[in-house]
């Protein structure tokens, strides 16, 4: 649900109409899922578009269309222990390309960032704002702990407004563990006690090392295990808590 909001939320930056809620793109896509017969963990990837035929640049008087689908996928990424790099490439910023809306025309971005991290023996890019301060990955909100308290970046630091950010926290409260949404120096990259990835793709994946520097103890720490095993009950429905997170396909 909350990702449809979200995607509602993109539309009208980019003035797409669409004829339905986000209770009515739920619908349709259980409806997808159940005519695929899907049994395996599968990702969705809703598009909104202009779909006239035609070649000019703008954003009005154009036919607004969308389309879903879904292919099976597995883990993202290794959710044990990831090498990260700061990138090069700088996070675009909201008066560049909206960083809340997630705009397909601006993964061009952290591809980038992305590409130069594996050409160079990394997993994973993390990327600076202009201002200098760390934003998020390349492809996930970043988190980062720091004397048992975990820290994420806020939302004015060109992230996506992320729905696992979200519920992240939320588990953080549920778990009794102190957070803060502040800026994040580079340096404190190199100093912190833990480090993970949060996104429907990456799901909770540990960062175990940054430009060649461990973090931490350069293993999985304690906290994010516990989010890492708290997000996975929630969303996989086997946590009455959270039910309110899942939609059943299979009635």
């Amino acid at each position: 649900m909350e990702h449809y909001q979200r995607l509602l939320l993109s539309c009208r930056i980019l003035k797409i109409n669409l004829p339905y809620n986000a209770e009515e793109l739920v619908e349709r896509t259980r409806l997808m899922l159940a005519k695929n017969d899907y049994r395996e963990d599968v990702y969705i990837r809703p598009f909104a578009f202009k779909a006239s035929q035609v070649i000019k640049v703008t954003l009005t008087g154009l036919r607004d269309e969308l389309a879903i689908f879904s292919v099976p996928m597995g883990n993202y990424v290794d959710t044990a222990g990831l090498a990260a790099t700061v990138s090069s490439w700088q996070r675009i910023s909201d008066n560049m390309i909206p960083s809340r809306a997630k705009v397909t025309g601006a993964y061009i971005n952290p591809a980038l960032a992305n590409d130069a991290a594996t050409a160079d023996g990394y997993d994973e890019a993390i990327m600076l704002s202009s201002d200098g301060q760390v934003s998020e990955a390349s492809s996930a909100n970043l988190f980062i702990v720091r004397n048992g308290v975990l820290v994420t970046t806020p939302i004015t630091s060109d992230i996506l407004e992320g729905i696992t950010r979200r519920a992240i926290m939320q588990l953080a409260d549920d778990l009794g563990l102190s957070y803060e949404v502040r800026q994040i120096d580079r340096t404190e990259l190199y100093i912190c006690d833990e480090m993970l990835l949060a996104g429907t793709g990456a799901q909770i994946a540990a960062i175990t090392s940054v430009d060649r520097r461990p973090v931490g103890t350069g293993k999985m720490g304690s906290i994010t295990k516990q989010l890492q095993e708290a997000y996975d009950s929630a969303v996989r429905g086997k946590d009455e808590r959270y039910m309110d997170w899942v939609t059943p396909v299979y009635q």
